[in-house]
């Protein structure tokens, strides 16, 4: 794996932000977490006063899951290339919410099963053509694993050499809430039926299945709790590695990253795992459904943006996120100070 500098946030500069906060024309504390928000970009940048976010992008991983073949999804994973298909014509949930936000989609064929033939505006950054299944054996080699985080890493460090300010992660891949409750269950040493649910809608019967395949998995693999590679070598998948390596790379760049959903949270969990100083450059969007999703944002100490009751991906929660999320660097850079706008502080 690429080795990186990341270092933690200075706490200095969150409290220089919150002394401008203090002197802006109201109550202090008044406007909540969108305060918050301006305070972590302005301790990320390392910069009192951050430009506003001009470019913005939402990465999209795809990449198919051996594990399907056990039965845990309701969907073949032949969905995932016509998803695919789906994003790059404009025609899903993530390109609707993405256009709202002013937010570049960047579409991310990581491990697909499939060819794709050249379609415009796809990145193909392919390390496997679906992992294996992990309930039968390792889903990746570690050589594999380690390549989709460096794919990550390398795609953050080209769209920072872009201009790009702010990151967002999303994932296209049918059967990945499996491994992402595989990896929920191993680095947060919590039992696998308190972290897995129901993906995409499956039954009673079908969720008893898929916490049955990963505890098999779990079993079987023996991946190692103090090695985050291991893990996602063992029980995970292409695009989550890839999400690890986004949020390494950007960290290293000093760019926030907006996490997604569950997946994308194991994506974020691993890098949390490889470095603890990427926590300072991530926002959590939002709290999925997905009951293992909460647990992973407490382990790594992130307070979700949004709780909408969403459990889709792609990226659709890091969208809204990063629109809010703004809002509180358009207060902090644009509302007037007491003195500028010659208001008392008493009267407020």
């Amino acid at each position: 794996m690429k080795a990186l500098r990341i270092e933690p946030v200075q706490s200095d500069l969150l409290n220089k932000a919150q002394q401008r906060l203090d002197n802006l024309t109201k109550p202090q504390g008044s406007l909540g977490r969108l305060e918050e928000f301006a305070r972590t970009l302005v301790a990320i940048t390392g910069t009192p006063l951050p430009s506003l976010l001009a470019k913005k992008a939402i990465f999209t991983f795809a990449a198919d899951h051996g594990v399907v073949e056990e039965g845990v999804s309701l969907y073949p994973k032949e969905v995932t290339i016509q998803m695919v298909h789906n994003f790059l014509t404009g025609g899903a949930a993530i390109n609707v919410l993405s256009r709202h936000a002013g937010i570049d989609e960047i579409v991310v064929d990581v491990g697909v099963d499939h060819d794709f033939g050249g379609e415009k505006d796809l990145l193909i950054r392919k390390v496997v053509r679906g992992t294996k299944n992990m309930a039968k054996g390792p889903a990746m080699t570690r050589e594999e694993a380690e390549k989709s985080i460096d794919t990550g890493i390398d795609i953050a460090l080209d769209y920072a050499g872009k201009g790009y300010q702010m990151f967002g992660t999303g994932e296209m891949g049918i059967g990945n809430t499996t491994p992402s409750s595989a990896i929920a269950a191993v680095l947060t040493d919590t039992a696998v039926s308190e972290v897995t649910g129901r993906g995409t809608g499956i039954p009673d019967e079908t969720l008893a299945l898929k916490i049955q395949v990963i505890e098999r998995a779990i079993a079987l693999n023996k991946p190692n709790r103090d090695d985050p590679i291991d893990v996602l070598a063992k029980v995970g998948g292409a695009e989550i590695g890839a999400i690890a390596g986004l949020i390494l790379g950007a960290a290293s760049r000093r760019i926030p990253v907006v996490v997604d959903g569950f997946i994308s949270t194991a994506g974020a969990l691993l890098a949390y795992c490889l470095n603890l100083a990427t926590k300072d450059y991530m926002f959590g969007a939002h709290n999925s459904v997905e009951k293992g999703h909460i647990v992973m944002l407490k382990k790594i100490g992130l307070d979700p943006v949004l709780d909408l009751g969403m459990r889709l991906g792609e990226g659709t929660g890091a969208a809204l996120a990063m629109f809010i999320i703004e809002a509180g660097l358009k207060i902090y850079r644009e509302m007037a100070t007491f003195d500028e706008a010659g208001v008392s502080r008493e009267l407020t």
